[in-house]
């Protein structure tokens, strides 16, 4: 599951400060502050989407006063860019940065939901062979009560009637994948349903593993982020229940890998939905009631996944109400939720007095045989995390090995609600991939600067950035972070809907 770190290598980690407490931790159970430590990086801005504010009534918008709510942007290898809006667009960007609509998803799926941060039209990728076959995919979420569609999966225990919401996994066929203007077919491929009030933590993400070449294993195979589908915070009578967690019969927690053909096509083993189970998941060889889909699990919100150059798979998880993580993947491998919340136990798993369940931001001390891995829980731990006094949650992150010279060989990411930027050394993070919980890689915080016309720096937050650009405070700035088909980083705010790269200092675009 994980090797052990030679000698030599603890100069690259630090050890994760543990209270010895009997009771709960109940805030700031990392207490060593995230600093600057002199990685400057200079940001400009390359596009803005048009303003889609009021194309729906205001209370079925998570965010009224924001111009645009871009979720991902996305390059392919001829120089197209795209970008969504989550209100329902995909936009091609020119070559002078200007937006054109590719698809209206809003019009094609009238039952989407858009009044939840995570809502409407989520997440897209195109095929490794999209120039050939013209295959996107797409998520997006509806209203459950009242759909004509019948999901694929509902949480175990539960019916149709219980369903609140539906998470649709889509692949679409481009007639000519060159065309400016999408047209074509479509065909779906999973639909799983929540059963909580809200729709909290939908499917988030659709990836192709990019440094898969043509015949090896993962070629070809998209994998779906890992989301509990609300159990933790999804409000109502369902919620926080920690018996829906740590299955292998639910995609509850799960990260799933599959081969998106349908076994009408391959002549293998059918999922949940129209796809085909990659037999290499180590979780299909157990069989039935385990799902075979499965590629890992245990994760609250895994809403990002990314890949270093030599195929180490990261997993951004955003926690409950302490701990961001950032874990490297392996194939069948357990991250713990809702039994563990970073390296710490939680108090939902532990009971209570007269059968009262603990508050699940309860965190408890893991005992010494285990953070210092004498003894195997059967848990894979972060290779580094943060806290809540440094952020809310952790946006994506990528490993970075392009022209900007403070940023190689660093994993770059990001704090989605205070738009903090971050960086940990790649090295530090795999050596912390060891077995031992308590070690951790470090986290230093990137410091934004502009250049005036003059050339001359100014230093400054994402935040405010986004202030000035939509002209008032805003709550949270919404940072995401994207990378461009040369490895070069983009970020972007739900916020403004302005796409903005970080570049080589002084070096302007390039």
């Amino acid at each position: 599951m994980r090797t052990r770190m030679g000698i030599g290598v603890i100069s690259l980690l630090i050890v994760q400060t543990v209270y010895a407490a009997d009771g709960p931790i109940t805030s700031n159970p990392i207490p060593e502050p995230i600093a600057k430590r002199g990685i400057a990086v200079e940001v400009v801005e390359l596009a803005r989407l048009p303003d889609t504010r009021g194309i729906r009534p205001a209370d079925q918008d998570v965010k009224p006063a924001g111009w645009a709510r871009i979720n991902y942007v996305r390059d392919l290898p001829d120089g197209r860019r795209f970008a969504n809006d989550s209100r329902g667009l995909l936009y091609r960007i020119d070559s002078s940065n200007q937006p054109h609509v590719y698809a209206n998803l809003a019009e094609t799926f009238p039952r989407a939901v858009y009044n939840r941060l995570s809502s409407g039209f989520i997440a897209f990728t195109f095929h490794p062979e999209f120039a050939q076959n013209g295959l996107f995919y797409t998520i997006h979420a509806e209203h459950g009560p009242g759909n004509p569609a019948v999901p694929d999966f509902i949480p175990p225990g539960y019916g149709l009637k219980d369903v609140t919401h539906h998470n649709i996994v889509t692949e679409w066929r481009a007639t000519n994948a060159a065309a400016d203007v999408f047209a074509g077919t479509r065909r779906e491929l999973l639909r799983t349903a929540h059963i909580v009030a809200n729709l909290t933590h939908p499917l988030s993400t659709v990836e192709f593993n990019p440094t898969a070449k043509p015949g090896s294993e993962d070629y070809g195979l998209l994998y779906i982020s890992g989301s509990d589908h609300g159990f933790s915070n999804g409000g109502g009578p369902n919620s926080s229940n920690p018996a829906q967690t740590q299955r292998l019969d639910s995609v509850i927690t799960a990260m799933l890998r599959i081969d998106p053909r349908s076994p009408s096509v391959t002549g293998g083993r059918k999922g949940l939905g129209d796809y085909t189970i990659p037999m290499s998941n180590k979780i299909a060889a157990l069989g039935p009631p385990a799902l075979g889909e499965i590629y890992a699990y245990g994760f609250r919100n895994a809403h990002r996944i990314s890949w270093d150059t030599d195929g180490t798979m990261f997993a951004n998880d955003i926690g409950m109400n302490h701990v961001e993580e950032i874990n490297i993947v392996h194939n069948g491998g357990n991250y713990g939720w809702m039994r563990r919340e970073g390296t710490w136990d939680s108090g939902r798993w532990r009971g209570g007095a007269l059968g009262e369940l603990p508050a699940l931001g309860e965190l408890y001390p893991l005992p010494e045989d285990i953070l210092d891995g004498r003894v195997k829980d059967g848990f894979i731990y972060p290779v580094a995390m943060y806290d809540h006094d440094e952020g809310r949650a952790i946006t994506a992150g990528f490993a970075y090995h392009g022209r900007i010279a403070a940023l190689r060989g660093k994993y770059v990411f990001g704090d989605i609600n205070g738009g903090r930027v971050f960086v940990a050394d790649l090295a530090a993070l795999k050596k912390a991939d060891d077995g031992i919980p308590r070690t951790m890689a470090p986290i230093e915080e990137v410091q934004l600067f502009e250049r005036d016309a003059g050339g001359n720096r100014a230093d400054v937050s994402f935040r405010e950035l986004v202030d000035r650009k939509m002209g008032s405070k805003i709550p949270r700035a919404d940072l995401f972070i994207s990378q461009t088909r040369d490895g070069e980083l983009l970020v972007t705010s739900r916020q403004d809907g302005t796409i903005r790269m970080l570049v080589s200092d002084g070096g302007g675009i390039n």
